[in-house]
């Protein structure tokens, strides 16, 4: 009656209002409120006589042969219920256990329960979640994990647990990675979805860096891949809130289940792969999501087909597939780089921040959330993928030249021209190298005529300089028009006696 005793010094005697009253005593308010009632019925006012001790007390509130809820119970305080679940692996069982070996006339374990929670809530009020079929998935790692022992070399690595729960039926996936970084983060995800055949309308994980690139309480920032990952299966992804556990109460609960009916379940067992440890987490999801639970007396698999599955969304056509995203800035020669591969975009967007989305067979470009280019991903390093369209139309030009289509032209224009262009692009250790030389023959062509490019081109043979650089200087000094420069002749033998003549050689041959 220590309570009693306290509520109605605070409430009568010093004029409390009935939760502030709740608040300190560690009662409901509607607790305040019945012994209040009860004690103005009874004709007390505070101070009580000093006579009146606990026995009357109680028989004065509840007349005679009814008691208190907690008379003689002896209920731990609330702060020390709430401190004490705090802490790890503590539950109600634990502290009902405690209190029953304290108190031999202690409540049964479900009025335990009811008092504690009821105490609990005015310590920190918490809304009870209602999940409607098909609204919410919540996703999270264990965080215990599984040894692997690697059968070659013996050394010991260890996978985490992935954990998918449906918020309607508690249906359960459970499955094993090698890791939990960005990649098998997403792989789970996708597993989750084909297992529960479909989709949720809302994610809810935690603030890991794979899930949420910037925590905040009103507009977290959704790391880019999760959230095409969202945009491709046609879910929302509401991160909880910071050090907030109650908004994925059911992931956490599903965690703590996943560990106890399968970490706990497979402690003893050595594997060698993460595959054969999901073999035998598979048998264990199978018998979790077919136990019937005492509360609903039905299973979570009967739930997830009568509520779940009709709610859930189709899933799409297509699998996901896992897609990198990187920041780059497209260069001088509107290329953007990714794995030392060289990619381009539209030349308009030299020196602007795009986003590149790269999967395993195509890498796309993004900028300001709009797509601007896209090429077959290449593996070859130091290469590049250069689209016609992304250039400026001088370099179009200059790309479409081949050294056939050169000689081509060449030859149209006249032999010297096309003798000159070959030796050009002969000269060159790669034809290539050539191009720009045999460009500026074609602009030549275009300032002048196609007949002084080709006497220009003539001369230059002459003079034995077939180069750009001889031909665009005859065209200047206009040597083009000049006169051909007559080729030298050899001087004729001169008649002389002691010269034999090739008749002598011929009689010596023979008489030998």
């Amino acid at each position: 009656m220590r309570k009693a005793r306290e509520v109605l010094r605070l409430r009568l005697g010093l004029g409390l209002s009935q939760q502030r009253v709740a608040a300190s005593c560690g009662v409901a308010k509607s607790t305040v409120w019945e012994y209040e009632t009860r004690a103005k019925a009874a004709g007390l006012s505070w101070p009580l006589p000093e006579s009146m001790d606990d026995a009357a007390l109680e028989r004065a509130l509840w007349g005679p042969g009814r008691a208190s809820p907690v008379a003689g119970r002896g209920m731990p305080d609330a702060r020390y219920l709430k401190e004490e679940l705090s802490k790890k692996n503590v539950t109600l069982m634990v502290l009902w256990e405690e209190y029953r070996k304290d108190n031999p006339n202690a409540y049964g374990y479900t009025q335990f329960c009811e008092h504690a929670r009821r105490a609990l809530r005015h310590l920190g009020l918490s809304m009870r979640q209602e999940h409607r079929a098909g609204e919410k998935m919540f996703v999270d790692w264990a965080g215990d994990r599984i040894r692997i022992v690697n059968a070659d070399t013996g050394e010991v690595a260890h996978a985490s647990l992935f954990v998918a729960v449906l918020g309607c039926s508690n249906y359960t996936f459970a499955e094993a990675m090698a890791d939990q970084t960005s990649p098998n983060w997403i792989r789970a995800h996708v597993h989750a979805f084909e297992f529960f055949k479909g989709v949720a309308e809302i994610t809810v994980p935690d603030n890991a860096t794979t899930a949420v690139r910037r925590p905040e309480r009103y507009e977290p920032d959704i790391n880019p891949i999760y959230y095409d990952l969202a945009s491709h299966y046609g879910t929302v992804v509401l991160p909880a809130r910071v050090k907030r556990p109650r908004d994925k109460a059911k992931v956490e609960v599903g965690v703590l289940v996943a560990a106890r009916w399968i970490l706990a379940a497979l402690r003893h067992r050595t594997f060698f792969s993460v595959e054969e440890a999901n073999a035998a987490i598979r048998e264990l999801r199978t018998r979790l999501n077919e136990r019937v639970t005492r509360a609903l007396k039905t299973s979570r698999r009967q739930l997830y087909e009568q509520l779940d599955l009709p709610a859930l969304r189709p899933l799409p056509a297509e699998r996901y597939e896992w897609t990198e995203w990187r920041v780059a800035t497209v260069g001088p020669d509107y290329h953007v780089e990714f794995s030392r591969h060289f990619y381009s975009v539209p030349f308009q967007l030299i020196g602007s921040k795009v986003d590149l989305r790269v999967s395993p067979v195509a890498l796309e470009v993004l900028y300001k959330h709009r797509r601007v280019a896209s090429h077959l991903r290449s593996y070859v390093p130091g290469k590049h993928t250069t689209c016609k369209e992304h250039m400026p139309s001088a370099h179009r030009r200059y790309a479409e030249w081949t050294p056939e289509r050169i000689t081509a032209w060449a030859a149209e224009t006249g032999p010297a021209t096309a003798t000159v262009a070959a030796e050009i692009l002969r000269r060159r250790p790669h034809p290539e190298q050539g191009f720009r030389s045999c460009m500026g023959l074609i602009a030549l062509g275009r300032k002048y005529t196609a007949l002084r490019l080709e006497a220009a081109c003539r001369r230059a043979l002459d003079i034995g300089s077939p180069s750009y650089k001889t031909v665009k200087s005859l065209l200047a000094s206009g040597l083009d028009r000049a006169p051909a420069i007559p080729k030298p002749v050899a001087p004729k033998e001169p008649e002389h006696g002691n010269l034999r003549g090739p008749a002598y050689y011929e009689e010596v041959h023979e008489c030998c």
